[in-house]
């Protein structure tokens, strides 16, 4: 990677988030200034805040910024496809967190409200803040946080996957003073993604191969039991199915704003913005599958021997998957009922668009409060999926059919599971060759899925800016409200007796948020903040989405209307949240910070079965039941918890302990975090996606005559991971705890040398091939997820001038 870039500006932190702040001249020239800028930002600030800056991202460029955001105090990252992808703040998956772009709201490329960050290329990133806690002028805010960017082994399915990332990343500022106190500011990012994968291995039903006759289901030979966990032996009649699947993600991602700023010599100040974020994303996934015959018991069958262990579990087979001969195109198992189901294609098209506007006055005053801002700020979302599947079939009606030797690749080793070589070829090209075929999948669980969501919020908000001495300590701060109106809209097809109806639904409320921060600094360089403050989460879109697939379930006596789908009529998560901080700096080098924080939620999204009224939805074929009042399972506003813990973050430059060590120091932070919500009354607490009770990071360095050399650590524990499955249905599993370590040396060209101006480094990244690993809920020893990406090795230049 080599970077041209102007110096890095350390931007101004500001009380106010959302304005375009101006750039303090302060150039960063190295980590440690990084460091020093990010422990000034934390110590000036009123709200409990995390900050990176561009020295930092920069010298480690990583996949996305989420590598960066991760090394955070109370965060922590998901990967997918070994890259970080998506953030956790304080044990809340990233659907509970809002993401800003220089303050303004932004589009995802995901389903759902959550960012995905391998959409931010991390070079043209100049800083990040995190806020953990919300203030009355902050539009956008999160529940958890806002990030702004300034048994038996029952079966397996082994794959190798490949992919070969693009990404495009474009960011630009245009400013104007057309007069001392206005500043005219046009800024814009685009972002470029395309992200194809191919997976290739073997589906193998083992123990929970539920197809056919008994007798010609795998049979378990010679078990090997440990402690009521079979851990080895032979499985007989095996029909596996080999898969060659195709995965392509694109993105496209466009982010405009207008600001206009005036800053009276009267103490009135007044700023307006205007923006537009949207994004287009298709996502085509194409399922290719292939085995000895078509349907069960035609073709030959394997005799598997398997050991199971903390890596997952080896295979012996004693069939060769990579002969083009023996491994046919065909539907294996039968899946495709009177269809003889080759494959399956899906195409999902996402696109999200916000526009955002927004007015401020501040009053600047004299005395206890130092002045008073009221604004008004207007959103209107729009989102909607658009679900396309349909079945891959033979051309010609086929039952099977050998792989054309032109579309061979060879094989792909799966040897590291004892599986041997696979039978290899790309799904997207035989589509494109007219040996497959589609046939629309009509089935209505497919339209259930799409959804288009109108949101239209207006917020005001009035906030009061305290400044006062008392004796020799400061008390600064704020306290205001925030008042929201949202409607709600949701559309989209209602699913019955193979028929369906265009429906629109929705809600309206309003939601009145105060919050108060007060910091006392101490001139001994001891602050201690108190924040309180009523936060909410709007519900997952797809959560949201007027769809429902039902029919009548005849085998309750008379019949009953059942079904399953969205809730237009979602209300967002409510907390009511608390957090208090001791900070201790050293001048602005350092610093040690004990925070803690709780969060009592006053309701909860979960996903129930109770009774529903479908009066006003078209009947089912078949016999009517005598009731419209049938059972519905769908998401629900349900009795909420708490949440809490205690985060230690710090800074220490060694200098500042003996000039001997000049140059070494270290940062990072360490959290605990515990949880109580309860998805039923009266039922157990269990743990939200996302939550880690532990999360650890730290990076070492040294730095001095131009040397720098890091290595950092991040740690999570075991949490529930959202992961895609079939269709690119949402499924959750349990992680387990993972440690990644990273590390990088480079040297800084000094003044006077030729090369002045220039910086070369090395970096490795994931340097311990920490896997990604999920297991099954009844028994961690069963591994459902074993997902190894290697290690990450980059060089790379960056010239300033």
């Amino acid at each position: 990677m080599i970077a041209f870039a102007t110096p890095a500006i350390a931007q101004d932190v500001q009380e106010t988030p959302p304005a375009d702040a101006e750039a303090e001249e302060i150039v960063v020239t190295g980590f440690r200034q990084s460091l020093e800028n990010a422990v000034a930002a934390k110590k000036e600030r009123d709200l409990v805040v995390e900050s990176i800056s561009a020295e930092d991202i920069g010298r480690l460029p990583d996949a996305s910024i989420a590598e960066s955001i991760a090394r955070l105090p109370g965060l922590t990252s998901q990967r997918v496809s070994g890259r970080s992808n998506a953030i956790s703040i304080r044990g809340f998956a990233p659907d509970f967190s809002t993401t800003l772009l220089n303050g303004r709201e932004q589009t995802s490329t995901g389903d759902n409200r959550a960012v995905e960050y391998d959409q931010y290329p991390s070079e043209v990133v100049n800083q990040v803040l995190v806020y953990k806690t919300a203030q009355s002028n902050l539009i956008g805010q999160g529940l958890s946080g806002t990030v702004d960017l300034r048994s038996v082994i029952g079966g397996s399915k082994s794959y190798v996957t490949s992919t070969n990332l693009k990404r495009l990343g474009l960011q630009g500022t245009l400013q104007w003073q057309p007069a001392p106190n206005y500043t005219i500011t046009l800024d814009g990012f685009f972002s470029d993604f395309d992200d194809p994968q191919i997976k290739r291995g073997i589906e193998l039903p083992l123990a929970f191969d539920g197809d056919g006759p008994q007798a010609t289901r795998p049979q378990l030979l010679n078990p090997v039991v440990d402690n009521n966990f079979v851990t080895g032996g032979t499985f007989t009649n095996v029909e596996g199915v080999v898969r060659n699947d195709s995965f392509e993600r694109k993105a496209k991602l466009y982010s405009f704003g207008l600001n206009q700023k005036y800053e009276g010599d009267d103490g009135w100040n007044l700023f307006v913005d205007i923006s537009y974020s949207k994004t287009d994303r298709s996502e085509t996934i194409i399922e290719s599958y292939a085995g000895t015959g078509y349907g069960l018991d035609t073709g030959a069958s394997d005799t598997i021997g398997f050991q199971s262990g903390t890596s997952g579990t080896v295979f012996s087979p004693t069939l060769n998957y990579s002969d083009p001969n023996l491994i046919l195109l065909t539907d294996p198992r039968g899946w495709g009922g009177a269809n003889v189901q080759a494959g399956y294609f899906n195409d999902r098209q996402v696109r999200d668009e916000i526009q955002q506007y927004r007015g401020e006055v501040e009053k600047e005053l004299e005395g206890f409060l130092r002045s008073i801002q009221f604004g008004l700020n207007y959103t209107r979302r729009e989102k909607a999926l658009t679900p396309d599947e349909s079945l891959l079939v033979l051309t010609g009606g086929a039952f099977q059919q050998q792989i054309p030797s032109e579309y061979l690749l060879g094989s792909t080793n799966i040897s590291y599971l004892g599986l041997g070589p696979m039978l290899s070829y790309n799904p997207a090209e035989l589509l494109e060759g007219g040996v497959y075929d589609l046939i629309r999948n009509t089935s209505l669980d497919v339209p259930a899925k799409a959804f288009q969501i109108n949101e239209d919020v207006m917020a005001a908000y009035l906030q009061a800016n305290v400044d006062q001495e008392i004796g020799t300590a400061v008390l600064t701060g704020n306290f205001g409200v925030q008042f929201v109106s949202t409607v709600q809209k949701s559309s989209g097809l209602v699913a019955a007796g193979g028929a369906l109806q265009p429906t629109v639904a929705g809600d309206d409320y309003i939601d009145v948020l105060p919050s108060v921060n007060l910091s006392l600094r101490l001139p001994s360089d001891w602050v201690f903040r108190v924040a309180a403050a009523r936060q909410m989460q709007r519900a997952r879109l797809d959560d949201m989405r007027v769809a429902i697939n039902y029919g009548i379930n005849t085998g309750v006596p008379g019949g009953i209307y059942q079904g399953s789908g969205g809730n237009p009529q979602l209300r967002p998560i409510r907390s009511n949240s608390y957090d208090a901080t001791i900070e201790k700096y050293f001048g602005t080098r350092g610093y040690i910070a004990l925070q803690g924080f709780y969060k009592d939620l006053q309701s909860f999204v979960y996903n129930l079965e109770q009774e529903f009224d479908f009066t006003s939805y078209p009947k089912p074929i078949g016999v009517q039941p005598a009731t419209n009042i049938g059972l519905l399972n769908q998401p629900i506003n349900g009795e909420g918890g708490n949440i809490y813990g205690v985060e230690l973050a710090g800074t220490l430059p060694f200098g500042e302990l003996s000039g001997a060590l000049d140059g070494f120091g270290v940062t990072g932070g360490l959290s605990y975090t515990e949880t109580q919500i309860q998805p039923t009354p009266g039922a157990p607490s269990e743990d939200i996606p996302g939550y880690s009770r532990w999360v650890a990071n730290g990076t070492a360095f040294f730095e001095k005559w131009g040397f720098n050399a890091r290595g950092s650590v991040r740690y999570r524990s075991t949490f529930i991971g959202e992961l895609s499955g079939f269709g690119a249905n949402r499924v959750r599993r349990r992680a387990l705890d993972e440690t990644i370590i990273d590390a990088q040396i480079g040297y800084d060209f000094q003044a006077g040398s030729a090369l002045e101006g220039v910086s070369v480094f090395v970096q490795g990244q994931n340097l311990t091939d920490e896997p990604f690993v999920t297991v099954d809920p009844r028994d961690e020893r069963a591994i459902v997820d074993f997902q190894q990406y290697g290690r990450r090795f980059l060089a790379g230049a960056t010239v300033r001038f």
